[in-house]
């Protein structure tokens, strides 16, 4: 899966937290109140809005990524997060136990550092998952 680097995982924060198919123009209006939105200065204390062309940019490398649709049909184009922030998060988390040899030691560590809240979770969840026939921790 491919990384985000800062602005594009700021953007697709935006994205991600409006639901909506936005413009470049939107997308860059609602990045700059965003709370994840990064900090860019000209100098102390004057704050350097971005360029619509450095969104599109962006917003370019994130539709080759996969993270993101262009709507060809509409002036101007609007995008939209092709998964839910869930999903990617999930696919990282796929992605790195894929690459550890020991998943139960992985698993476990991880499991060991939860909340009770977040234990109690992941066991309703658990006890709700369908068993897949040949599915096996480790493979």
């Amino acid at each position: 899966m491919a990384s985000l680097g800062e602005l594009e995982r700021a953007m697709m924060d935006v994205l991600w937290d409006t639901g909506l198919a936005l413009s470049a123009n939107d997308l860059r209006d609602r990045l700059a109140g965003h709370p994840s939105a990064l900090d860019i200065r000209k100098s102390p204390g004057t704050r350097k809005e971005l360029a619509t062309t450095t969104v599109l940019t962006v917003l370019s490398r994130l539709e080759n990524k996969g993270f993101v649709t262009r709507d060809r049909e509409t002036r101007p184009h609007v995008y939209r997060a092709i998964t839910s922030r869930a999903e990617h998060t999930a696919e990282l988390m796929h992605e790195v136990l894929g690459s550890v040899p020991d998943r139960e030691a992985a698993l476990a560590r991880f499991i060991g550092n939860v909340s009770p809240q977040e234990a109690d979770t992941l066991r309703a969840l658990l006890g709700a998952a369908p068993v897949v026939p040949g599915s096996r921790t480790g493979d």
